[in-house]
């Protein structure tokens, strides 16, 4: 196992090769760690990181992996009972949630949860009210949000949050844009959905959901419309990278919001195109993993330094999971 490069060749202990995991607060020193099996202090494993899924035609086998940072490898993990592509991945309470999805021959509305401590997936949580795919997953002070996707026949705005101890689903106030394929982030008071697909063109537009109040609003716009990009909250601001633009063109571009002055601002391009990327924070680092470039599917994963502005590369999964999605439980 270990870590693998583009090939799948293991990266050979004699290169010297090391993981940078940084402090994520902008300063202090880095803390590095070996690709070799060794176990590196204990401050420094505490986050779970998954890819889960990837299904396409050819290869519909919807692997799931688990990085063990304690070992600096990558394992196996149990499969989900459903396979299935375009699945959303969510985490609530120390689970992990896959929603929704698609096959060749339809779209899903089931969910399923992922418990880590016995290495097993539950099909006995509620579906969706409607099946769909490309829906978007967060969490949210103890709910979990599914946001809009592609129904089969149209992209929709439909909202619905799920709560963990009546096992339900509840409908909520439905996005003022119809959206598939969109990202969603958590920060301050307001859950942030961004980009996505129409149905007809990616859209650069944001809204913003006040659960409290039950109402959306417009937010600033991104410069690049993009779909399937990834998505996360580092350093007080939404970042957003890759995917692909209206054109159907992968994207290496990454831009990031400011809810201060709510404004979205360039960051250095990612090294590689990625269609698909999931961002991830994991152990304090910003993580773009997997994706395609628009001609192979990558099983790379960069890092972002946020002190030099610049990605390099992390090292790699074991497997291409084209349209898997990593998750991480902290």
């Amino acid at each position: 196992m270990g870590v693998y490069n583009e090939q799948g060749e293991s990266i050979e202990e004699s290169q010297h090769q090391h993981m940078v995991i940084t402090d994520g607060k902008g300063g202090g020193a880095n803390r590095r760690m070996s690709t070799q099996s060794q176990l590196p202090p204990k401050d420094v494993v505490s986050d779970v990181m998954f890819m889960v899924g990837g299904w396409t035609k050819d290869d519909p086998t919807c692997l799931v992996e688990q990085f063990c940072p304690e070992y600096n490898e990558w394992k196996t993990a149990a499969r989900m009972v459903k396979q299935r592509g375009n699945v959303a991945v969510g985490t609530l309470d120390d689970k992990m949630y896959t929603v929704g999805g698609a096959d060749s021959i339809r779209c899903y509305g089931n969910v399923e949860r992922y418990d880590p401590d016995t290495d097993s997936w539950s099909a006995d949580v509620a579906p969706l009210s409607s099946p769909r795919s490309g829906v978007c997953v967060v969490a949210m002070d103890g709910y979990l949000y599914a946001i809009g996707g592609h129904d089969g026949i149209a992209a929709i705005n439909t909202v619905e949050r799920y709560d963990p101890t009546l096992n339900a689903w509840s409908k909520q106030t439905p996005m003022l844009t119809r959206r598939t394929r969109a990202v969603a982030a958590v920060l301050g008071d307001h859950l942030y959905v961004i980009g996505g697909n129409d149905g007809v063109l990616a859209l650069n537009s944001v809204e913003k959901y006040n659960p409290e109040a039950g109402t959306w609003s417009i937010c600033a716009h991104m410069s690049t419309p993009r779909e399937n990009a990834g998505c996360a909250v580092y350093l007080g601001h939404i970042f957003v990278a890759g995917g692909r633009d209206d054109l159907g063109l992968s994207l290496c571009s990454v831009e990031r919001l400011d809810p201060e002055i709510t404004r979205w601002t360039p960051v250095k391009r990612m090294r590689s195109k990625r269609d698909n990327v999931s961002l991830v924070v994991f152990n304090g680092d910003l993580l773009a993993a997997g994706g395609t470039d628009g001609v192979s599917d990558l099983k790379t994963i960069e890092v972002y330094n946020s002190e030099s502005n610049t990605w390099r590369h992390f090292g790699s999964m074991k497997s291409k999971h084209p349209g898997g999605r990593v998750a991480v439980l902290y």
